[in-house]
């Protein structure tokens, strides 16, 4: 666990990679700052995290620090942790051939020059020497951070055939930073985008979250039709594109629009995994609508399409490996998406067990986001706030009446029949008609006793 000042402090991050490069160089090596957090200074923006290459071998930089982890020692690659905080430190190294689209047959450790020229992008490939801020550029990423270009370092089709990942990374990078992709890597990407369906599961999902979880999210779906990643990943999501809606509730335009407009407005304030049901809530809500589309002289319809969507999202979410709970959030985010057109005419307790189902608050604000990339009309966001302000814990969340044990003393027996009791029992709580256990004993009498004798 980071230490609180450590935690959210970046100069105090900062401070400490700076301190392990000048232990490594005062041992007699070279060392740099690489990668992202050099195109981040360049581009004044503060990094998210300081990686580290040095001519140190792994066992030598194992040595120098007290605390280090060997995740990747065979690559060169060491984990420094200081103060509970993670820095990637990796020794100057080349590849070897790559038999498997995903990583080297073995590597050789060089210089500077030689592992830079082996890394994926230009502007993952510069080096700073943080104690005097020189930026040493190899591969032209500091030109192509000014003009905002994601170009392979050297033949696209090699960088792309040595790692399949890179092209989905690639996206990535264009997507968040708002950068351009270079044409001749994005024209590799399309002609080898049907090997993208060889990189695991795993590692597919990693990528797709930080593309729709971080900013650009459109563009980088965009991107992704763009590029053919698409339809190899997700084709169930790019066969959205053409899918036409009634124009009267989507004035937008097609499924896709819609679907564009709402990954556009994805709020980046929540926690990540919050951040990361929305969007893919926001991203195949709607999915359903490509199998259940149908026309006839009244308009366009979507019969059954939340059921379908449902089944379509857990089969996705099952192929690129999402944990039980991700995949049952976002299931449930599609399933309720269509409930928010009834809640103003919904009884009270159909309403109270509305507002209080697990994270409302993710359902909320993809019911906000699905009316603002359509009609625009917020009545019913409206109304949901003003209840969940109106209402206290207690109203939503009220104490049990009776419990099971109660039922069988007043000869109600185990089973069935009991759990029907004990939710009519709250249905009939939540709607303000009984509140005494008195009333909760009577109304149980009223409506079951007959029957419970009658058996």
């Amino acid at each position: 666990m980071l230490k609180p000042e450590i935690r959210n402090n970046n100069e105090a991050i900062r401070r400490q990679a700076v301190e392990i490069v000048r232990r490594l160089r005062r041992e007699g090596f070279d060392a740099y700052f690489v990668g992202g957090c050099v195109r981040d200074f360049i581009r004044k923006s503060v990094p998210d995290d300081y990686d580290i290459v040095t001519s140190a071998l792994p066992e030598q930089v194992m040595a120098l620090f007290p605390r280090t982890v060997a995740v990747g020692a065979k690559f060169g690659i060491v984990t420094v942790i200081v103060h509970g905080y993670p820095y990637e430190v990796a020794t100057f190294r080349s590849d070897d051939v790559y038999v498997d689209g995903r990583r080297p047959s073995s590597v050789h450790f060089s210089d500077s020059r030689e592992d830079v020229l082996r890394r994926d992008f230009t502007v993952n490939g510069l080096l700073m020497d943080p104690e005097t801020g020189e930026i040493i550029d190899y591969v032209g990423g500091r030109e192509d951070v000014e003009k905002r270009i994601i170009r392979t370092i050297g033949d696209p089709d090699k960088r792309f055939n040595e790692d399949y990942l890179r092209m989905l990374r690639a996206v990535r990078f264009a997507a968040n930073l708002n950068y351009y992709l270079d044409p001749a890597t994005g024209e590799a990407i399309e002609r080898h985008s049907a090997k993208i369906t060889r990189i695991s599961a795993e590692r597919l999902q990693e990528e797709l979250n930080k593309i729709l979880t971080r900013s650009g999210s459109r563009r980088g779906l965009e991107l992704l039709a763009r590029t053919k990643l698409l339809p190899e990943i997700l084709p169930e999501v790019d066969r959205l594109q053409g899918v036409k809606q009634p124009p009267l509730f989507h004035p937008e335009g097609d499924v896709w629009q819609h679907t564009l407009l709402m990954l556009d407005m994805m709020p980046q304030d929540r926690e990540p995994a919050d951040k990361r049901r929305l969007a893919w809530g926001a991203l195949l809500h709607d999915v359903g609508k490509a199998v259940t589309r149908t026309e006839d002289e009244k308009g366009i319809h979507f019969y059954g399409h939340v059921q379908a969507g449902e089944e379509i999202a857990s089969g996705i979410m099952q192929r690129l490996k999402f944990s039980r709970l991700d995949r049952e959030v976002v299931t449930d985010l599609i399933r309720c998406h269509m409930l928010f057109m009834n809640v103003q005419k919904m009884r009270k307790g159909r309403l109270k067990r509305f507002l209080r189902m697990p994270h409302f608050n993710l359902h909320l604000e993809l019911h906000r986001l699905d009316c603002l990339a359509s009609h625009s009309m917020l009545d019913n966001y409206e109304f949901c706030k003003d209840q969940l302000q109106l209402l206290a814990e207690a109203d939503l969340h009220p104490p049990r009446l009776l419990t099971g044990d109660d039922l069988i003393a007043l000869g109600y027996p185990p089973g069935k029949l009991m759990g029907e009791i004990l939710c009519a029992l709250e249905n009939t709580q939540l709607e303000g008609r009984i509140a005494t256990r008195e009333e909760a004993e009577k109304f149980v009498h009223d409506q079951w006793s007959k029957k419970v004798a009658s058996e």
